[in-house]
């Protein structure tokens, strides 16, 4: 069943879900609040949109226009609905695709920022494979790896652009590894808990692509419930971004 929530903490983002799809989580507003937009910045791509709340909470901080590929048609769809609901065609360009095709959508180095919430688990990692189709590609790299979404965002990044993530705790070797070897240097790496005394279990990690190393900055954890199982001020403040007092 398609219905239309509120994607932040007021009523004036719309995103369009379907209760039997991979619904967006908190993970995606978390990076599209972490990641680092500058005011001179003029294109940002966001890899894996699904329906589209990255793009929707960076329409909030930014005029860039931000442009959004998703591979599924049925996410895609309603991307395009949420797109529509809150008035941003011309400032969100959506685009049913592969991220692997974009090289032939986009120059090398055209874009100043590429944010990316990928399928976290490899495929066979996870014996709970979810028999719905496109559950099962939002979580797995079936259709896109890890090595893909960084292999081509810096292909696609502008130097000294930023490619921003979120990802698993365990996959972090993985992620360095791979960042190094597409000449992109981690710079920006915070630790997500859902509690105090809990272990970790989202990473948000930003890169510049560069050739010069070192300046990786860890920040200061980010708790989402306090003791009493409410949200943090910090993610209340994330959810109700740029609210007018």
């Amino acid at each position: 069943m398609i219905v239309c929530n509120e994607l932040l903490g007021y009523p004036r983002i719309k995103i369009y879900q379907d209760t039997e799809m991979f619904s967006f989580s908190i993970d995606s507003v978390l990076l599209a609040s972490f990641v680092t937009i500058k005011r001179k910045d003029e294109m940002i791509m966001d890899f894996c949109t699904g329906n589209a709340p990255i793009p929707l909470y960076m329409s909030l901080r930014t005029n860039a226009t931000i442009h959004a590929v998703e591979i599924q048609k049925k996410s895609y769809d309603l991307a395009k609905m949420s797109i529509e609901e809150n008035k941003l065609e011309d400032r969100i360009k959506l685009f049913h695709d592969d991220i692997k095709n974009l090289r032939n959508k986009y120059c090398h180095r055209t874009f100043d920022v590429i944010t990316c919430n990928p399928p976290f688990f490899k495929v066979g990692e996870d014996a709970h494979i979810n028999k719905n189709e496109e559950k099962t590609i939002a979580r797995h790299e079936v259709m896109m790896t890890l090595e893909d979404a960084i292999r081509e965002a810096s292909y696609l990044l502008k130097d000294n652009g930023r490619f921003a993530m979120v990802h698993r705790p365990d996959r972090l070797t993985d992620i360095m590894v791979l960042l190094d070897k597409y000449h992109l240097e981690p710079k920006r790496l915070r630790f997500v808990y859902p509690q105090e005394n809990k272990e970790c279990n989202h990473i948000l990690i930003e890169a510049i692509k560069t050739r010069k190393k070192g300046g990786l900055v860890v920040l200061p954890p980010l708790y989402v419930y306090d003791s009493n199982r409410v949200w943090t001020k910090e993610v209340l403040n994330i959810y109700n971004y740029n609210i007018e007092e």
